[in-house]
């Protein structure tokens, strides 16, 4: 048997490009609430994390890549400021670091199915329904809360990684996850969904 030749470079780039594209757009979404306007994020943080760090080791490029769409996402907020001349709320964007909470709750974990065998119609349609809830109640997040929430537990990057994406301290990473993980937690009780 013939070993497999190893991937070359651009295709190893382009499989990595394609295994974050969906979840950066999702992310994306959720915190410009504009598709077209997250599609042009995310193909602008692609070409340059392509342009200006392919040559780095792939192993780097995960962060890079975080780090380049947080800022691409933050550059849209700035042209958008000045463009619609829209004052941003400075504090929710920046909150105070006066929480240590650093557990580790995984609120889409909790919604997993752990049964062995095949889920029914009835369960899949109110799981669909749930998942759909919890994405408004993360829609309505403050943006820093929402990238913070985002970045830990749909990305599933540590603290320090989630820190250095979003270019703060890893006080305010948790303060920003404790927030949102209360804020969602009471949003969803008031739909009547209890995890």
């Amino acid at each position: 048997m013939t070993p497999l030749p190893s991937p070359t470079f651009e295709e190893e780039l382009n499989e990595f490009l394609k295994s974050v594209e969906r979840r950066a757009f999702k992310r994306t979404v959720y915190a410009v609430r504009d598709e077209e306007a997250a599609l042009d994020i995310v193909q602008d943080a692609m070409i340059r994390l392509t342009q200006s760090y392919s040559e780095r080791p792939s192993n780097e490029w995960p962060m890079l890549f975080q780090r380049i769409l947080s800022n691409a996402t933050l550059d849209w907020f700035r042209r958008q400021k000045v463009r619609n001349a829209v004052f941003m709320n400075i504090g929710d964007l920046e909150a105070a670091v006066d929480d240590d909470d650093s557990g580790d709750f995984n609120l889409l974990e909790s919604l997993r199915s752990d049964q062995g065998g095949a889920e029914g119609a009835d369960d899949s349609a109110a799981r669909t329904e749930i998942l759909g809830q919890i994405e408004d109640e993360i829609g309505k997040l403050p943006t820093r809360q929402r990238e913070a929430f985002l970045l830990r537990y749909w990305e599933e990057l540590d603290v320090a990684e989630t820190a250095a994406a979003m270019g703060c301290s890893e006080g305010s990473v948790k303060t920003h996850c404790s927030r949102a993980v209360q804020s969602l937690a009471k949003a969803l009780q008031s739909r009547g969904i209890t995890l």
